[in-house]
């Protein structure tokens, strides 16, 4: 059948290849000017099954009351005049409770393994160069109160098979040498070797390529307006062409694959999908010494940060801020971060000319995805996945490619229908 995917970060092209895999006419739509462009374009490059862990658990109001009004904090509440912003923090709280944050960790656990899985398999099949580094991701602590409670959660995690190991603070730098100059400051860490890192920008573009080598079609700077809907199914979507005029897209199944977009388009049909943005920097430097330059993919805790290898640059990358749809950059952000790289490497990084991005994260309050059917019978999402797009990016796409195509998918998750 023919399948419309409404999106092209690697969560709309995932879903694509695997759809024409499966034998379906497919489809891809996107207002930007080629795919990746958005969420997908330079986030954090971890591929982290051991951190598919939510942001609400019981720890967390209290730590959101004491950032509330610092500009640097790592998650930066604006309150702003929209109803959606406000159900969303109702329900963060609600997911802070125990049991629903165990339950939580074990559906992001299930869905990133099976993804990082996928991605590897595809790696190797399709011959895909990203910049992809074997190396795991290590977490190192500067507090020793926050490094005993990691030890809880990193506990929890190899009780779900994740094997993320407890580490003193000299195997942190022995594993990652670049540590070394900040030893006095570092009170121990955690590691899991399993774990990966690459650019996901160069992959989600070259699995489009490899799309469009299968017969899938895309139309950029194309923007849908709505869903048409009747008789409990969508028959059309109504899209802006990139010359200015309206049209109508047919198919036989949608998927609103739109990131923080993504209730705009459904909610006025009675689907929920309470998806808030929430916006991340990053920033890119040249690396100025190579030898002197991290190639394990580093988590700073006390800051909220990640440090990623790619090629001859380190991507940095970090905070989060709910303040609505705007991706302007907070310069205080940005220059804390610089502040921050520039204590870890300061003689290995070129400060010079360093390159800024934000993106709006698609968010739900319990950090568990949105992925399946709809209550309308032909209506599909896969959006919601936070900071966990790459994570579990390529195993959602697999996934719900199955779904639509009527078998069961293989990871245990919660799927939507």
């Amino acid at each position: 059948m023919k399948v419309a995917v409404l999106g092209s970060g690697i969560l709309g092209v995932s879903t694509a290849w695997w759809l024409s895999q499966a034998g379906h006419d497919v489809v891809v739509v996107d207002r930007e000017c080629g795919p990746a462009q958005d969420t997908s374009r330079a986030n954090g490059a971890q591929i982290s099954v051991s951190y598919a862990e939510p942001w609400a658990n019981p720890q967390a109001p209290l730590k959101l009351l004491k950032w509330l009004f610092k500009d640097d904090a790592p998650l930066l509440f604006r309150p702003q005049p929209d109803p959606r912003q406000w159900l969303w923090g109702l329900m963060f709280l609600r997911e802070c409770f125990p049991k629903r944050v165990s339950r939580n960790i074990r559906a992001m656990v299930r869905l990133a393994e099976y993804s990082r899985t996928t991605l590897q398999e595809m790696r190797r099949d399709l011959d895909i160069s990203y910049h992809a580094l074997e190396r795991g991701i290590l977490n190192f602590y500067r507090d020793p109160a926050e490094f005993e409670a990691s030890q809880q959660t990193a506990a929890v995690m190899r009780d779900y098979g994740v094997d993320r190991r407890i580490l003193s603070a000299d195997e942190v730098v022995q594993l990652e040498p670049a540590l070394a100059p900040r030893r006095a400051a570092i009170v121990g860490g955690d590691y899991t070797a399993e774990d990966e890192s690459g650019d996901i920008y160069l992959f989600t573009r070259a699995l489009a390529e490899h799309c469009e080598r299968a017969g899938v079609q895309f139309h950029f700077n194309t923007q849908v307006t709505r869903l048409l809907s009747a008789s409990g199914s969508i028959h059309g979507a109504e899209i802006i062409l990139p010359d200015g005029m309206y049209s109508t897209l047919k198919a036989d199944a949608f998927v609103v694959a739109l990131g923080p977009h993504s209730p705009q388009l459904v909610t006025p049909l009675g689907v929920p999908c309470l998806v808030y943005p929430t916006k991340g920097y990053s920033a890119t430097f040249n690396i100025r010494d190579v030898q002197a330059a991290p190639v394990v993919s580093l988590t700073d805790s006390a800051n909220k940060v990640v440090y990623s290898r790619l090629g001859d640059q380190l991507r940095m990358a970090g905070t989060a801020e709910m303040s609505g749809y705007s991706r302007t950059l907070n310069t205080r952000r940005c220059d804390h971060m610089i502040d921050l790289a520039r204590e870890l490497f300061p003689a290995v990084l070129d400060f010079s000319d360093v390159q800024f991005w934000s993106g709006l994260r698609p968010s739900t309050p319990s950090n568990v995805p949105l992925v399946g059917r709809t209550r309308i019978r032909n209506l599909y999402l896969n959006t919601g996945h936070g900071t966990l797009g790459w994570t579990m990016g390529v195993g959602s796409g697999r996934a719900l490619a199955d779904l639509i195509s009527g078998r069961k998918p293989e990871p245990e998750f919660p799927f939507l229908g």
